[in-house]
């Protein structure tokens, strides 16, 4: 496949996923936020596997293996897309937890610009908490305030930072 054309689909799909992620936050009900919620995970796996892909080949393994930890992570919360908040909230939880090991394993290497680096450190500590509490068993949805609901706009601009690398400065070889 031509690499402009995969930048432009990852690019795209971090995009898409983002902005009907956030729509799905404050959609009215359940079938809408599902359904919002569906596209968002899609898309942001089919976008962060393409990402993984761009970074493996350029040799930064470390980087890559964290999205795959992060993609690993987004299909659990897919997987909760549907249900109701209380009865997704175990499966978000996992979910959380990868996406925050994910987010460690991308932003703390050097290898990403400091300021899409700085904001998936932010999401990565806004995403660990409410994963552990969920994994102790604590009350915790995937709408809870403020804690997972603050980190979802520092989720996208993170995303939207690794589009903006993807298209304006790729990863030079390791």
């Amino acid at each position: 496949m031509n690499r402009n054309a995969l930048k432009a689909i990852a690019s795209v799909g971090l995009v898409l996923g983002g902005a009907t992620g956030i729509a799905g936050t404050f959609a009215p009900s359940t079938a809408l936020r599902g359904l919002l919620w569906g596209i968002d995970g899609t898309s942001l796996v089919i976008a962060v596997v393409l990402l993984a892909l761009v970074y493996l080949r350029a040799g930064h393994d470390l980087v890559a293996g964290g999205f795959l930890v992060f993609t690993f992570g987004q299909c659990l919360v897919l997987a909760s897309a549907a249900m109701t908040l209380d009865a997704g909230a175990p499966v978000f939880g996992a979910g959380a937890a990868l996406w925050a090991a994910g987010l460690a394993l991308v932003s703390v290497p050097g290898t990403l610009p400091m300021f899409v680096r700085l904001p998936g450190v932010a999401a990565m500590l806004l995403l660990a908490i409410p994963a552990v509490q969920l994994l102790l068993g604590e009350q915790v949805t995937a709408l809870s305030k403020p804690l997972p609901f603050a980190a979802y706009p520092v989720l996208v601009a993170t995303m939207l930072g690794w589009a903006w690398t993807l298209l304006k400065r790729p990863p030079a070889a390791a």
